[in-house]
Formats: structure tokens, C-alpha cells, sequence
């Protein structure tokens, strides 16, 4: 797989990035902003990709993003020097989680013969949700009514979730957002 990283998108990066990791025994989750970037078919653009292991293994990680060309850059990301755009960042291992819920089932998507992970629609529009709930931000909000606009979601399990988490108020913020845009 061929990538341009001068112009890559999130979405590219990610690809590239999740098979080469994958191929080195290295599962990862996509999930934060470029995910938004990605479900909003770039209305939003992230500064970096967020990317949660899937287990606790992390020996070679390393070694595998300097085979691709990203050099660490702090104790958490790995910079390119033709992407300057982009970051790459590991911002934790397991368990993954949104708010209190740990339940997360991400969604699989198959590039040739390999499999990487992805939060789904529904997820990232909680996870969007989750910043607005507990950190008062705005743009958490806008980010989920932006993915909700372009991707099929399940309103009763955000509801759910958001009633788990005693924010009802910001589920029926979302929807009204929703429906006004």
C-alpha cells in the first residue's frame, strides 16, 4: 500500500498505518477526531489519529512506526517528516471505553487480507458526546451531530448511554442540534 504523506487524509493514514501495525502483531483501535474527520468524509479535520491498542502487548511498536518512517516525537506520538500535518499517537492501552461504559465492540474493516478496527458510528457520536458531558465542550457536540449527519447511527443505544452516564440532557441537546441542522 502506497501513501502520499504530504496529502494523506486521516482516513489514509489510518489504513496505512493499522495494516502495517497489524501485520507486526500490533492490533489497534482507531478512535477521537480522526475518526470524526473520517465519518464526517473530512467536514472536520484532527491534527492526529488516535490509536488505542487492542491488548496490552506494545514490544516492538516502536521499531514498527520507524519502519514506516514516523520517529517518536514525545512519549505518546510519532511524527513523520513528509506529514506534517498528521500525528500519530498512542494515547493508552486497555480496556477501551467510553465514560463508564468498557463494553465497546469497534468495527472491523478488511483492507486486502487484513483486518483493522475503527469505533463505529454510533460510538464515536458517544465518544463526541462523552467530551461534551464531562468537559462542557461544544465542539464534542458539533462533532457528533456532524458524524449523525453523514453515518447511520443508533439513536436509542446513545440514548441509552447517555442515560447511563446521568446525561439524558445531553442526548436531547444532540437530537435538537440534529434536527436544526
Amino acid at each position: 500500500m502506497k501513501i502520499d504523506f504530504n496529502t494523506c487524509t486521516e482516513e489514509k493514514l489510518w489504513k496505512y498505518v493499522a495494516v502495517h501495525l497489524k501485520k507486526k502483531g500490533i492490533d489497534t483501535i482507531l478512535v477521537g477526531g480522526a475518526v470524526v474527520a473520517i465519518y464526517s468524509k473530512g467536514l472536520y479535520r484532527s491534527g492526529d489519529l488516535d490509536f488505542v491498542r487492542a491488548s496490552m502487548f506494545t514490544e516492538g511498536l516502536e521499531e514498527a512506526m520507524n519502519e514506516i518512517g514516523f520517529k517518536k516525537f514525545d512519549a505518546r506520538r510519532y511524527a513523520h517528516p513528509e506529514c506534517k500535518h498528521l500525528l500519530v499517537e498512542f494515547p493508552g492501552g486497555p480496556p477501551l471505553g467510553i465514560g463508564e461504559d468498557y463494553s465497546i465492540k469497534p468495527q472491523e474493516v478488511k483492507i486486502g487480507k487484513t483486518i483493522i478496527k475503527i469505533f463505529s458510528p454510533t460510538d464515536c457520536v458517544k465518544d463526541r458526546l462523552a467530551s461534551y458531558i464531562y468537559f462542557k465542550s461544544m465542539e464534542g457536540l458539533n462533532q457528533a451531530v456532524l458524524v449523525a449527519q453523514k453515518q447511520e447511527v443508533n439513536l436509542a443505544s446513545i440514548k441509552k448511554w447517555c442515560k447511563g452516564e446521568n446525561a439524558l440532557w445531553a442526548f436531547e441537546d444532540f437530537v435538537k442540534k440534529l434536527k436544526k441542522e
